[in-house]
């Protein structure tokens, strides 16, 4: 089954007439066609510098997760693509909340269509489905250049589908394990014969229980989106998501690690600290639109606008201290009701050109960007529901009665704005030789305060950025690249202020290499970073309700390897090898809970002598891991927590029954393995145990 234009994505900067992108549309005919896409060959990205470089021309790092692989297997939520991808970490210690980390270090900027708009606090609340996205670009490394400040880790790039010329689409309904549901649509429609008017719609409701007792999620999805030639050259775009996410269950923490002698503890895999009556409701909106103008002689011009509402009403229940086994005392109740207002504007122009200096041609690209987010925290509490003694099983038993909330009372009230300009210059020095050389300069600045504590800073930083690509052979390039690194933090420490920004450098040097016509590509890195001020979790300050955290200093080093797309005639691959080596200034390992080594591999095989048939495996695998709790016991003796190295292998299968339907059989966890979701933090959950789903398919 082929991909088809529908779903091939339309994010490369050279092309301004998004119709050119479809087939040729003759007498006013409109073709008809739509179907899950099976390619994992991408062949250039938007999210590192603005240009449409091929991945091979990008002197950075770079993973690509297609709509195929997404497809393949259900990759519906943004933890689910993420715990694909090489090099990256997806720290789950709740169930509505999720942390992640590169090389070492957390991933705080997300990206649309290649504008950043950092997490609120360095976190992602509730899940992102992923039925809106095209393909989602995971660049390594620091990426300061285009997303307003720097952060060695990665910037992770969702591009969202956009209309095509052509009307189609396609519909798929799932079942499987704990009674989940899911059923996706998505509908292209010209409104013009030729095309010049179209619209997309996406559509996705996903709702099922769990393996932890008490958890069942709701997610709906909507996403419309218009594009209209405004002339030969001009193409303006604009569309419109909606996302509740309505949970019940939901954790607040999770199960303690640790007995009170230090001691590790364990628990039945459905274990959950949360009650019936936890919930975390957000309801999700983001609104973009974008022009883009084409000047000929290779100069382009876009501006875009996002603006995000995001609204969250939580009930939630924390369970804090560490159990005698003895006894059975020593935890305790910590319930909080929140309500959370976030608003985030962002705009961003950017011109890019080709100019001709000593008979060569170079490209540049020059921008300004802007960006405002304003939140705001209530709280509400029930004082006598605080500190409760929980014996024996009643912190799972989930029969905590629902408290009696105060009135809610503002606890959070800051503004954040960022305003960068940034350029960059690639010297075509010769026909092998390429030089990226740019800046960052960002003004950074918050208002206001937090639990009563003032959250304010004020920055100007520049951000210089050098890169540099050889081609060694038709199939081989070297490249190296240097960046510097700064990051307001959102993070208080033990004396309530706002710890000091993150401030470094960071190095990188490989080889990419391509193969089969294009259809392969692979490529090793090596890195280094320093790093000053990484935000270390001091644990929960039940006074305050929250977590306190200290600055550290820290290295980071390591190597990654990334392979994607057509190996032999049938068969596709993505994935790859990351080694990270974490230190603190004195030398010691450092953030522990990061496993050293990690494979990500997914491999999809379809017969050429029959297609109709498409087979898939994919595993992941990470080394052990640990975290050291110091002076925990009442003898004031450290205490850890240990992971084993564990692999996770799922498998897939899809069958063409009819020309326009499909049937797909997914099978995850195959082996059952039980394993923590996170040593980040003092507390986890355990991860999902073997569960199978079936799909029917329709394309129209």
């Amino acid at each position: 089954m082929a991909a088809v234009a529908l779903l091939a994505g339309e994010f490369a900067v050279g092309a301004a007439h998004a119709a050119d992108s479809g087939p040729q549309l003759r007498n006013g005919e409109i073709v008809v066609t739509g179907a899950i896409p099976d390619d994992y060959v991408i062949k250039g990205q938007g999210s590192t510098a603005r240009l449409d470089l091929s991945l091979r021309e990008t002197p950075q790092a770079v993973s690509i997760v297609t709509r195929a692989q997404i497809e393949d297997f259900q990759l519906d939520t943004v933890d689910d693509i993420l715990r694909q991808t090489t090099g990256v970490n997806v720290e789950s210690s709740e169930t509505d909340r999720t942390y992640y980390n590169a090389r070492g270090f957390d991933i705080v900027n997300f990206q649309f269509d290649g504008i950043g708009q950092p997490l609120s606090y360095g976190l992602q609340t509730g899940q992102i489905d992923t039925a809106l996205f095209d393909r989602v670009e995971v660049v390594r490394g620091a990426t300061g250049l285009l997303s307003m400040t720097g952060n060695p880790s990665a910037a992770i790039n969702f591009v969202r589908k956009r209309p095509t010329t052509e009307l189609g689409g396609y519909a798929t309904l799932s079942y499987g394990s704990f009674d989940h549901i899911r059923g996706d649509v998505d509908v292209n429609t010209p409104l013009t014969s030729d095309g010049s008017i179209r619209t997309r719609f996406v559509g996705a409701y996903d709702s099922g229980d769990s393996h932890l007792d008490y958890y069942h999620s709701s997610r709906l999805t909507l996403y419309g989106a218009a594009a209209a030639d405004l002339g030969p050259d001009t193409v303006l775009t604009a569309g419109y998501s909606w996302q509740e996410t309505d949970p019940r269950g939901a954790s607040w923490g999770a199960l303690p690690f640790l007995y009170a002698d230090g001691s590790t503890t364990s628990y039945s895999r459905s274990a959950n600290t949360a009650q019936p009556w936890s919930r975390w409701d957000t309801i999700d909106r983001n609104f973009f639109s974008d022009i883009v103008h084409d000047f000929g002689g290779g100069w382009q011009a876009k501006v875009s606008v996002l603006r995000r509402a995001r609204d969250q009403d939580a009930k939630l229940f924390y369970v804090y201290g560490a159990q005698d086994q003895e006894t059975g005392l020593g935890l305790y109740s910590y319930p909080g009701a929140y309500l959370d207002s976030l608003r985030e504007t962002t705009i961003d122009a950017h011109v890019t050109g080709k100019l001709r200096l000593a008979g060569r041609e170079h490209d540049v690209v020059l921008g300004v960007n802007y960006g405002r987010s304003d939140l705001t925290e209530s709280e509400a509490t029930d004082a006598s529901a605080i500190g409760v003694s929980l014996p024996g099983s009643t912190a799972f038993s989930g029969t905590f009665p629902y408290p009696d909330w105060s009135a809610y009372s503002l606890r959070a009230d800051y503004t954040t704005r960022i305003t960068s300009a940034y350029g960059l210059l690639r010297l075509s020095l010769a026909d092998p030789v390429k030089v990226m050389l740019g800046g960052n300069v960002t003004h950074a600045e918050r208002t206001g305060t937090s639990y009563s504590t003032p959250y304010a800073f004020d920055r100007t930083k520049f951000l210089p950025f050098a890169g540099l690509t050889f081609d060694l052979t038709g199939n081989l390039t070297a490249y190296a690249s240097y960046a510097t690194i700064f990051s307001p933090q959102v993070y208080l420490d033990q004396n309530g202020s706002v710890l000091d920004p993150l401030e470094g450098n960071t190095f990188e040097a490989g080889l990419k290499g391509e193969w089969n016509s294009g259809k392969l590509t692979a490529g090793i890195a090596l890195f280094k970073t320093n790093q000053k001020n990484v935000a270390e979790s001091l644990g929960f300050d039940a006074t305050l309700g929250q977590t306190l955290y200290e600055g550290v200093d820290a290295a980071s080093k390591g190597v990654e390897v990334d392979i994607a797309g057509e190996a032999m005639p049938g068969l596709q691959l993505t994935g790859g090898y990351a080694y990270a080596h974490i230190e603190d200034d004195e030398g010691n390992a450092a953030r522990t809970f990061i496993p050293r080594h990690t494979v990500r591999v997914s491999a999809i095989y379809s017969p050429p002598s029959f297609d109709k048939l498409r087979m898939g495996v994919s595993a992941r695998y990470q080394s052990k891991i640990h975290h050291v709790f110091e002076a925990f016991t009442a003898d004031g003796e450290d205490a850890v927590v240990r992971q084993k190295g564990y692999a996770i292998v799922d498998l897939m299968a899809r069958y063409q029954v009819l020309k326009n339907v499909s049937l797909s059989l997914n099978a995850d966890n195959v082996t059952n393995v039980k394993y923590w979701s996170s040593l980040q933090w003092d507390q986890a959950y355990y991860g999902a145990p073997r569960t199978v789903s079936g799909t029917i398919g329709v394309n129209f």
